[in-house]
């Protein structure tokens, strides 16, 4: 996808909730791991003993481990994250450097390949990195619209914080970007997804949070009518259908007045008391 930096992306989730990222792949690892002493050293550079050049590491955690100070360089070493969608061969977990009279160097390295990861596996993991990283992993086609309903579900069930919430939101939506008939699906489907009331208000403000930033539609009409079309389908669940004067009002309301609709749409009990106070 163009104008992505997907470097800075993939830094900002793996720094953000580092322990998760080893909890979800690598839960012996974790568990050795003293929380308290992780640090993150800023724009390491190291001189490959091969070719004399200079290379900077994606992510260095400083950490002690088992007692011991260890390094930790993502997505290089020891661990390596292949967050690309093809090809979809097997990546190997071994660096050989042979010349002919034998092998020299044998350097072996974890890796997460997330195109191989099939992402029903992360569907009950109450960790934050699945539901950013389900976004990447192997989806069927059909499967798209769902996948992103998922990610969604399991991230307003976490209790994060707004910051973190909006962070794995946005990587969700950046890397699980729907055409217009799948963006018709999701929003049509968000009405059966079963949450309770405070784990829906999470729900409605993440999507409203994407169709303001156009996110949901590539065009101005775009987002009126998905925030349109979520409003009345989350207020049908909650209220039941609007009756044809009350739909109407929908029909002619502006983007701000669909937005303060959204807003107050957990706080009133009915389609009526939902539109008191607008022209």
């Amino acid at each position: 996808m163009i104008g992505i930096d997907h470097d800075r992306l993939f830094k900002e989730l793996l720094t953000t909730f580092f322990v998760e990222f080893l909890e979800l792949f690598f839960p012996r690892l974790a568990s050795l791991v003293d929380r308290d002493s992780i640090s993150f050293l800023d724009k390491e550079v190291f001189t490959s003993l091969f070719d004399g050049k200079e290379y900077e590491a994606d992510i260095v955690a400083r950490v002690r481990f088992a007692g011991e100070e260890a390094f930790f360089l993502l997505p290089i070493y020891p661990i390596v994250v292949f967050s690309y969608d093809r090809p979809l061969r097997s990546e190997p977990s071994v660096y050989r450097l042979s010349f002919p009279d034998g092998e020299v160097l044998r350097f072996s390295y974890r890796v997460v390949q997330l195109n191989r990861l099939p992402w029903r596996r992360f569907l009950r993991q109450a960790n934050p990195v699945a539901s950013a990283l389900m976004a990447k992993m192997r989806i069927a086609p059909k499967d798209r619209v769902r996948v992103k309903l998922e990610c969604l579900r399991l991230l307003v069930t976490l209790k994060l914080d707004p910051a973190r919430m909006r962070l794995v939101s946005g990587f969700i939506d950046t890397y699980l970007r729907l055409d217009e008939r799948e963006e018709s699906r999701f929003v049509a489907t968000i009405q059966g997804t079963e949450l309770a009331p405070a784990e829906e208000e999470k729900v409605v403000e993440i999507v409203t949070s994407w169709m303001e930033k156009g996110l949901l539609q590539g065009h101005a009409q775009g987002v009126v009518t998905g925030e349109r079309d979520v409003l009345l389908r989350l207020g049908t669940r909650r209220f039941g259908p609007p009756s044809p004067e009350q739909r109407e009002r929908l029909s002619r309301a502006d983007l701000p007045q669909l937005e303060l609709l959204t807003d107050r749409l957990l706080e009133v009990e009915s389609w009526q008391a939902l539109f008191e106070g607008m022209g």
